[in-house]
């Protein structure tokens, strides 16, 4: 049912792309960030809680299609539906079936259930495309309860001392994760990149803390051992450094394995990701029951082949996908 060509995961029977990377006429957007969601597309179907943030980045005059959960539409023949990938707000595995067959596309997705997106749903199909960006088995999360105790820790230790606190999280997703966990702490400051994201959800009727929006422009104040939620683009930036008596923390899976990485110089760092952890993955590939598997961006090699030691058939599959913690987010389109 499902090809790769050069623009994407092509739905041969169906006529239509997922996540395309290259313009086409049918696009199914499992969410809204930008290596899974580009300009260019003449049509788009997407979760309703996906479309504004799709506007929102995309242009306000993009012809969009936004569809309920499990809703059920026939394309060409072609069964299709949306369903709970636990990734972010609105984000979306795409099942397809066809003359008996099923195939399912998870996009980005998590098992933890965070309490801001919709907890993910497994589904049971005859061939799986599935990402494995933290594809090891050194990936293995905290419970969601003890990283927000963690965090909240934190920010509560740097309060006493009456040092502001900075938490690097990409603008869509993490960002809201780390207002709802910090919630109730203090003032929550907010880089306008996430503020606008904010401002798309709310319009949907999403519930988030109160917040206040950085004026960068300004030079910065005292912020009062307040805390403050940044893109990872600002990360070593003379705006950042300039605020007096601040510690910074990066809230992200690759600091389970702190050091490897650009980010060694911040004063903290969490292991908070909104993909699956090596248990997740293996979880969702086992509770799929699919007879085969294409794995896409992250540790593709690693985990295809140690899925091909449980018996069950696998492939690496080359895509475009990246890892939203490499993308600027301040740069909405």
């Amino acid at each position: 049912m499902l090809t790769f060509r050069k623009e994407g995961i092509y739905c041969e029977p169906g006529k239509f792309y997922i996540d395309p990377w290259l313009p086409v006429d049918f696009a199914i957007i499992t969410h809204a960030h930008a290596d899974h969601a580009r300009v260019g597309m003449k049509n788009y179907l997407c979760h309703k809680l996906t479309e504004p943030i799709l506007r929102l980045r995309l242009g306000i005059d993009i012809k969009v299609q936004a569809v309920d959960y499990s809703q059920e539409l026939t394309i060409n023949g072609v069964k299709v539906s949306l369903h709970p990938a636990g990734h972010i707000i609105g984000s979306a595995q795409i099942r397809m079936e066809y003359k008996g067959k099923v195939s399912v596309v998870t996009g980005d997705y998590k098992l933890q259930n965070d309490g801001l997106s919709t907890a993910f749903e497994p589904i049971k199909c005859h061939e799986l495309i599935s990402e494995s960006t933290f594809g090891l088995p050194i990936y293995n999360w905290l419970p969601v309860e003890q990283i927000n105790q963690n965090l909240r820790d934190w920010v509560q230790n740097n309060q006493r001392e009456g040092i502001t606190s900075i938490l690097i999280g990409y603008a869509l997703g993490k960002a809201q994760r780390i207002m709802k966990a910090l919630d109730g702490l203090g003032d929550l400051y907010v880089h306008y990149a996430i503020s606008r994201i904010n401002q798309a959800f709310t319009t949907s009727g999403i519930e988030l803390p109160a917040y206040k929006d950085i004026d960068f422009n300004n030079k910065p104040k005292n912020f009062n051992s307040g805390i403050i939620i940044v893109p990872p683009s600002l990360f070593g930036s003379n705006m950042l450094k300039s605020i007096p008596k601040s510690y910074t923390a990066i809230c992200s899976g690759w600091m389970q394995v702190r050091g490897a990485r650009r980010w060694r110089s911040a004063d903290a760092g969490f292991a908070i990701s909104d993909h699956a952890d090596w248990q997740g993955l293996l979880t969702a590939v086992r509770e799929s029951q699919a007879e085969k598997v294409y794995v896409t961006h992250g540790f593709k090699a690693e985990f295809s082949r140690y899925l091909q030691e449980l018996g069950i058939q696998a492939e690496e599959i080359k895509t475009e996908f990246g890892v939203e913690e490499e993308i600027d987010e301040t740069v909405i389109q």
